[in-house]
Order: C-alpha cells, then structure tokens, then sequence
C-alpha cells in the first residue's frame, strides 16, 4: 500500500466519522447510538496502536487494548461538534489519559503519595478537554490554571509517571534533542482486524449487571473517578476498584474466548 493510498484510506475515515457524528447529532436513539458505535469501530485501530506504545510497561496486552476501546468509547459520547480540534485530536488523548489513569489504580510498582496519584487523575480527566479548548497540549501551568491549583503540583504529578514500571516510556531516550523512549517507538500496524475485536466487545458488555453497566458507564463515559462512584453506589472507593478491576477481567476473559482458535 503506497503512502498516498494510505493517506486517503486516512481522510475517507475522517470524513466518515465526521459524516456519523453530524447524524448523531441530529437523530435520538437508537440511531444515536448505533451511529456513535459506528465511528468507535471506525477508529478502532488507533486505540490498539495507542495501547502498543505501553506494552513494555508490564501491563498485559490484552487488558491495555480493553481500557484503550473503552476510552475511544469515552470520546465518541463526549466529542463537541462546535468544537475547533478534529475528533481523533480529542479521541487520542482521551485515551492515552484512561490508559494513563488504568496504570495510576491497577498497575502502580512503587507508589507515590495519594495526593499525587489524584492529582494525575485530574490532569487525565482534564487533558483532552483543556487540548479541543486551546488547540494544543496544554502546559503546567494551563492545566493548573484549569484545575486551580499550583503548577508545581501539576508538575510533580508529571514527573513520577513512571511509578508503575521500573523503567517509563516517559523517560528520556538515548538520541539527543530531549525526545522520550516513547517518542522513539515506532507505530505498529495495527490492521482492521481491531473491528471484529470490538464488535465482540459489545455482547460482553450487554452480559454484564446492570450494576457493573452502571460502572463502566460513569468511569468511561461520565469520566467518574472512583470515590466518585462510590459515593453514587453506595460503596467505598476501594470496593470500586475491585469490582472495576473485576469488570475488566471478566471483559477480557470473555473477548478471549470468542478468539477463534488457530489449527
């Protein structure tokens, strides 16, 4: 495939995903829905290419592509469309920041104080908002603006990221020019087999309770954090990152046995 072919293969899904959000906009359920899980299908691969990035952090595969999914599902419900950025401008920090927060409450390796873990909460939740406002990744002090509270936090924040592994993809890389280890991986080809992956998604989660339905709606949805939940539950926050942690488990136990066997 040439690089122009691949660039039109590009722009025709932009085009399409805007094409679906306009008639989302336009049309109630269940043809909202159905148009939403659409574009989540659309661009399914570049939330598998984004989880690739963190393979090497120890996380399993499996349960990074499923957080991934679930933050695409995120930014399709909360893209604007009077909004300046194009959708994947919101979709990819969207779910680098549910990627980022999975780490922060299943994945830590040596853990920093609670309040800088909340604090990286913040600024995940915050982040793709503050990027469709201004148009660029925001700075310390953005953020810090918007969340107020000291850019000094939001830089200590910062710089214990790579808490969950012994070694971060945020961490700087052997080139000179300041470039990350993250910066230096190359993009995998993530294929369209990630459109069959997600259409068994969809019956997993309709097998659900509707108690974990509700969870995994308010934490990849509403963008809830988990005392958030628990308040609207009922339950301690440590309750609910067992059950979410369960939620996802039972996810990726049923999307591995829909796998269809090779031989």
């Amino acid at each position: 495939m040439t690089i122009a072919a691949i660039e039109e293969s590009k722009q025709s899904i932009a085009d399409a995903t805007h094409e679906l959000l306009l008639e989302a906009d336009r049309v109630p359920d269940p043809r909202h829905q159905a148009c939403l899980d659409q574009v989540v299908l659309l661009n399914a691969p570049v939330a598998r290419s984004i989880a690739s990035r963190y393979r090497s952090k120890g996380v399993d595969a499996d349960d990074l592509e499923q957080v991934a999914y679930l933050g695409l599902v995120k930014a399709a419900n909360g893209y604007r469309l009077d909004a300046a950025t194009a959708f994947l401008s919101y979709a990819v920090p969207t779910i680098r920041g549910e990627l980022k927060r999975y780490f922060r409450d299943c994945a830590w390796t040596i853990r920093p104080p609670r309040r800088v873990q909340e604090m990286q909460g913040s600024i995940a939740a915050a982040e793709p908002e503050l990027i469709q406002r201004l148009g660029h990744v925001p700075s310390d002090e953005e953020t810090a603006q918007a969340l107020g509270t000291d850019p000094a936090e939001v830089a200590e924040a910062a710089s214990v990221r790579g808490c969950f592994s012994t070694l971060s993809l945020d961490a700087p890389g052997t080139t000179e020019g300041g470039t990350s280890l993250l910066e230096t991986v190359a993009d995998a080809e993530p294929g369209y087999e990630l459109v069959e992956d997600v259409h068994r998604l969809t019956p997993a989660v309709a097998n659900l309770g509707d108690r974990d339905k509700r969870i995994l709606q308010l934490r990849f949805c509403n963008g809830f954090t988990q005392e958030e939940i628990g308040h609207e539950l009922g339950v301690s926050q440590m309750q609910v990152s067992r059950l979410l942690r369960g939620i996802l488990e039972t996810l990726r136990s049923e999307l591995a046995e829909a796998v269809p066997k090779n031989g």
